[in-house]
């Protein structure tokens, strides 16, 4: 826990979390005081310092707190906060207050009000609702950002600010007026001329041919099948839109104050919208929210993929979990209570993975709201329960990790990650909508988990010299250039894995004529003459014993060796698995997704051929490695009910005791060890 003497302004030397780190990781939550009488801030304060709470994001959602109409200012509730949290030795992750407009906003302004895909306006109740691209709305948000970061810029116990808050979460796509003008210039400044754009988005198709910027609408709902390169050029603007909200609230910030500015993204399954990797390098901290998804067949493999792509936005350095919750959320059909040693185990996978901060939604439960059944750090049951001795729990773990703040996991391998391609792959008028982007790309992730390879999450046109290994998920939409840059790293000696649907299209939506796979058909040396995807349930047997599913293709190898056929389906008799030599290095390609255990096995086999250090494994048991220039710490996550043993040589982190070749660790719990150099 912080203590009060620590609190000068921050000079941000080293990372914007270094600050924060001196005496554990950062332990932090949302505190919203504006719901709750004066009567109960004191209690909050000290039960933070008992839980070890050090950092608060406060004035999130302040629109209405601080500026309750037109031209009325108040902040003195908000000044108390803050000072009341500096006194007790906290510091303020403040918020800009701009995440949902008052309600006099849009009264006064309902056209700032968010049109959805049919053409109908939503209305005020919820939350963010605005269209981001009105100038209305960005008006009175920077005034809004412009007064918080005057008053509060040199306050001491500032640690950071937070822009907004969950940026299109609910209002990523807006077809408003406001958002066809915006639409329009961001395509004049693409494209530069109505020839260019008809060219880019084929409008010789179904007589589409526009003639003046002004004919061209956003991708309203239609009776058919809607332009392809309209909608792929939509979801590129729309999250453009998003992102310059928030630079244009970091000018304001940075333009009066030195402390970092960030964001909360939502690298998580049911997010969609927002390519973070455009995002990422205007963010001084990379700040993620995530919340188990129960709906999903693996919440933990979703948990530990979500957790290495925050790692890879990040670009290795560490980050801030921004948001989690201790036990259930409040908006999936069956908000189920985490189990025992749950919370912890999900925490230290964060930190195992690279977090130096874990933060929570929120401090205390709220008694009124859309989110009253949402859990908290102080439950609605109060201090006396198993969740907050659950808290406390955390709040000593992370205390006792100070050593661990700053180091890095290394990984030799990787998998390609991108969110065009995930937009192309899945608008409108595919080949199998069971061809699903997130599928691929965690089936990928977990495969090479099983086979205990450290992975890390990347852009497809990220730098792969580090890099020994590489899988190329269903990397659909392909430049030129990364294709190039795919190929330079498997002539240069690297092993690159790439499957289905992959290089099927260029930038502008496009097919790669002359064959797929498109732009790896070269580096391959095969050409697949037509897609046999398969049937709902439908799988193929391989003729080395293996099983595939979603997907079968018709190719021939041109100078590729076949590594496996399939005997049945669509496809029987024709190349499953192929393997071609590049210069120093090997190029595969999977005509299937492989059933789990053979996944595993190829990547497995890869991982050992190219010498890349592996984790001891076992099944449902997770071990990631973090390490620094002079001491490295493997974390074991145990989420099966069994005792497990994990060879290692070091120290707990938490206890001091002493490993000497195993670790033993109960079903449910987690260990931490310091290895010994």
């Amino acid at each position: 826990m912080l203590a009060v003497d620590h609190l000068a302004p921050l000079t941000h030397e080293g990372t914007p979390l270094d600050a924060l780190t001196r005496e554990g990781l950062v332990f932090g939550c949302d505190y919203n005081p504006e719901q709750w009488d004066r009567a109960v801030w004191d209690e909050d304060m000290r039960l933070m310092r008992e839980a070890g709470v050090g950092l608060v994001a406060v004035n999130i959602f302040g629109w209405s707190w601080i500026n309750p109409d037109r031209g009325v200012w108040d902040f003195a509730e908000l000044d108390e906060v803050i000072d009341l949290a500096h006194s007790h030795g906290i510091r303020v992750n403040l918020g800009t207050a701009t995440a949902s407009p008052a309600p006099w906003v849009t009264t006064r302004h309902p056209e700032i009000l968010p049109v959805a895909e049919d053409g109908t306006r939503r209305f005020p109740g919820g939350r963010q609702g605005y269209c981001p691209s009105s100038p209305v709305f960005r008006a009175y948000a920077a005034e809004l950002s412009r007064r918080v970061v005057e008053r509060y810029a040199d306050h001491p116990a500032l640690a950071m600010w937070h822009v907004s808050n969950e940026l299109g979460c609910h209002n990523a796509l807006c077809y408003c007026d406001a958002s066809a003008v915006a639409f329009r210039e961001w395509l004049r400044a693409r494209y530069g001329s109505i020839a260019e754009l008809n060219t880019a988005w084929g409008t010789s198709f179904w007589s589409q041919r526009y003639s003046a910027w002004d004919q061209i609408l956003p991708p309203l709902a239609a009776l058919s099948l809607r332009n392809p390169g309209q909608l792929l050029d939509f979801q590129r603007f729309s999250s453009d839109q998003q992102l310059e909200l928030y630079r244009a609230e970091a000018r304001i910030v940075r333009a009066h104050s030195t402390a970092p500015v960030t964001t909360n993204f939502m690298v998580t399954a049911h997010i969609r919208a927002l390519d973070y990797f455009s995002w990422a390098g205007e963010m001084d901290v990379i700040a993620n929210d995530h919340y188990l998804d129960r709906r999903l067949p693996d919440p933990i493999a979703e948990l530990s993929f979500a957790a290495d792509l925050t790692r890879g936005l990040a670009a290795g350095t560490p980050w801030l979990l921004m948001e989690t919750s201790t036990g259930a959320v409040n908006w999936q059909p069956h908000n189920l209570a985490k189990g025992e040693g749950e919370l912890l185990r999900n925490v230290v996978s964060h930190v195992a993975r690279g977090a130096d901060g874990i933060c929570f939604f929120q401090w205390r439960a709220s008694a009124q709201g859309a989110e009253k059944f949402h859990s908290a750090l102080l439950p609605h049951a109060g201090t006396d329960t198993a969740q907050w001795r659950s808290v406390l729990e955390v709040g000593r773990t992370l205390r006792a990790l100070q050593p661990l703040a700053g180091t890095r996991v290394a990984s030799d391998a990787a998998v390609l990650f991108d969110w065009e391609s995930w937009w192309s792959l899945e608008n409108e008028g595919r080949p199998s909508d069971d061809v699903r982007y997130l599928d691929q790309v965690h089936a990928a992730h977990a495969a090479l988990a099983a086979a205990g390879v450290s992975t890390d999450v990347v852009s497809a046109r990220a730098d792969l010299s580090a890099y020994r290994l590489v899988v190329v998920p269903a990397l659909h939409l392909v430049r030129d250039a990364d294709a190039d840059r795919i190929a330079r790293f498997v002539e240069a000696g690297g092993t690159a894995i790439i499957t289905f649907a992959s290089g099927i299209v260029d930038e502008q939506d496009r097919v790669r004529l002359g064959g797929y796979p498109g732009a790896f058909r070269d580096l391959l040396g095969i050409v697949s003459e037509e897609f046999a995807p398969l049937g709902p349930g439908q799988s193929v047997t391989l003729d080395d014993g293996t099983t595939g599913t979603v997907w079968s293709e018709r190719l021939r190898t041109v100078d590729a060796e076949v590594a496996a056929r399939f005997i049945d389906g669509p496809a029987a008799g024709l190349p499953a698995r192929t393997r071609r030599t590049v210069g120093a290095g090997t190029a595969w390609y999977l005509a299937t997704l492989p059933d789990a255990s053979a996944y595993r096995d190829l990547l497995s086999d890869a991982a050992e051929a190219a010498g890349i250090r592996r984790n001891p494994v076992a099944p449902g048991v997770e071990v990631v490695r973090r390490a620094g220039s002079d001491r490295s710490f493997i974390f074991i996550v145990n989420h099966t009910t069994d005792t497990v043993e994990i060879a290692a040589h070091g120290r707990d982190a938490i206890t001091g005791v002493a490993i000497d070749g195993t670790a033993v660790v109960a079903g449910g719990a987690v260990r931490i060890i310091e290895e010994a150099s």
